[in-house]
């Protein structure tokens, strides 16, 4: 296998002046295009008495207004009579996507032959940034259908000379990673996790495998998580990040944050609570903006959109790898956010307490939990599922303990209401295959709010 450092060295090494001239020379591009192509931002402009001159710097693009999903789905037929916020001519489109729907109706995304290119060249930078290159074979285990991911993974492997095995769901048959020998795997942790102990149970030690390294996508997930299915595999997982709209950061093999492709992605982070963006080192919401390099095309342009998803800024200093653009947290889903007594927490907190090294000796990692309760009328319980593989052979006590300790560790609010007695955890603990989220079709829903 060729080792290369870097896909697009020029830019990914660029000095920070340099980067951030480059970044204002395409917002400067990017707000004419949406300007000149996107009746949206065209009737926004107008109407609003915003000239193109008004907004040629970073923190000139702040003003404008911040665009969540819904803005997007009621801009775009049954709802109106056009794609507002498509660019041009279908003449320039090569694709139409969707998105999964999740949380409303799906909304619409339509590219050009210059998106897919930009859209490869992102997952080529962090591919390269892990370690692939020429004569690597990668087993996607993302979907090919309406989402982008598969196929923009599939791309950039043809960019940097990677073999592609597109199942699309790591239910494949174990006889494929004897066969074709796949040196890394692109799936969430929980679909690696599973894999592993299907070619256990099928007499195949993944830690022998050809496996040289795996990359973990699809959903935020626990440091906790990720040491443990590191431990199954003997290799190392990094991480990605990525999105229909176009986000797509990446870990490079120093794992101190995920690289954004600054010159593409302009990312803010942003509090909804107070209205603002928020500094370096603060946690918000992601705000994107997809650039343009100029004279380049877009299918679909988006100002400012609020992601959903949070993060915190690491980094814009030069990471040890020699990347200088800017790094970011693992980013979570606000929608996997549950607040108890005034107190946040996330999925991936639950995931930290179940992970927690002694309890692997005794869980297969599958969890569920259910919110229950009224703090008006009394306490508020957490009923956290756990899965054992052998129940007979279960410290509860132990798990039990460790999971409390982990999960009120930084939360000193949840910790004096438990101690208070407003808020409560409990747990159950099952065989393998009784958990209730088997029984329903789709991605398992980890945390239910029954509220």
């Amino acid at each position: 296998m060729k080792d290369i450092t870097y896909f697009n060295p020029e830019i990914e090494t660029m000095d920070r002046g340099d980067l951030d001239a480059l970044v204002e020379e395409r917002i400067n591009y990017t707000v004419k295009y949406a300007y000149d192509n996107s009746p949206f931002y065209n009737k926004w402009f107008k109407k609003n008495n915003v000239t193109l001159s008004d907004i040629s710097t970073h923190e000139d693009l702040q003003h404008l207004p911040i665009i969540t999903g819904n803005t997007v789905r009621e801009r775009q037929p049954p709802q109106t009579d056009e794609f507002e916020f498509k660019c041009g001519s279908w003449d320039d489109i090569f694709t139409i996507h969707e998105t999964s729907g999740t949380s409303g109706r799906p909304k619409s995304f339509f590219l050009t032959w210059d998106d897919w290119n930009r859209y490869a060249e992102k997952y080529s930078r962090s591919f390269v940034s892990q370690g692939f290159g020429l004569g690597d074979k990668v087993v996607v285990c993302a979907s090919y259908g309406m989402n982008v991911g598969a196929n923009t993974m599939t791309l950039a492997a043809q960019k940097i000379g990677m073999t592609i095995i597109p199942f699309g769901k790591c239910t494949f048959p174990v006889r494929i990673m004897q066969n074709y020998q796949p040196t890394g795997i692109v799936a969430s942790i929980f679909k690696l996790l599973r894999l592993a102990r299907r070619m256990k149970s099928e007499g195949i030690d993944p830690q022998e495998s050809s496996i040289k390294r795996l990359v973990a996508g699809g959903e935020s997930f626990s440091p906790e998580s990720r040491d443990y299915v590191e431990e199954l595999w003997g290799v190392k997982i990094y991480n990605t990040y990525g999105s229909t709209e176009g986000t797509m950061c990446g870990e490079c093999r120093k794992r101190v944050g995920l690289h954004v492709p600054e010159d593409m992605v302009h990312l803010d982070v942003y509090n909804p609570h107070m209205k603002d963006f928020v500094e370096d080192g603060e946690c918000g919401r992601i705000v994107l903006t997809t650039l343009i390099p100029v004279g380049e095309k877009t299918g679909m342009l988006l100002l400012n959109y609020d992601t959903d998803d949070t993060t915190v800024v690491v980094s814009r200093d030069k990471c040890a790898c020699g990347r200088t653009h800017m790094r970011i947290m693992n980013p979570q889903r606000e929608a996997e956010t549950f607040w108890i007594a005034g107190n946040p927490f996330n999925r991936v907190d639950v995931e930290q307490g179940v992970f927690q090294r002694d309890n692997m000796d005794y869980l297969t990692g599958e969890y569920e939990a259910f919110v229950y309760g009224d703090e008006d009328e009394g306490e508020i319980t957490l009923r956290v599922s756990m899965e054992c593989e052998n129940m007979e052979n279960c410290d509860q006590e132990l798990i039990q303990d460790n999971f409390i300790k982990s999960f009120l560790r930084y939360k000193p609010g949840l910790k004096e209401a438990y101690s208070e007695g407003i808020f409560d955890l409990l747990f159950n603990f099952t065989g393998p295959g009784d958990l209730e989220f088997y029984n329903i079709k789709g991605r398992p829903r980890r945390i239910v709010d029954r509220r």
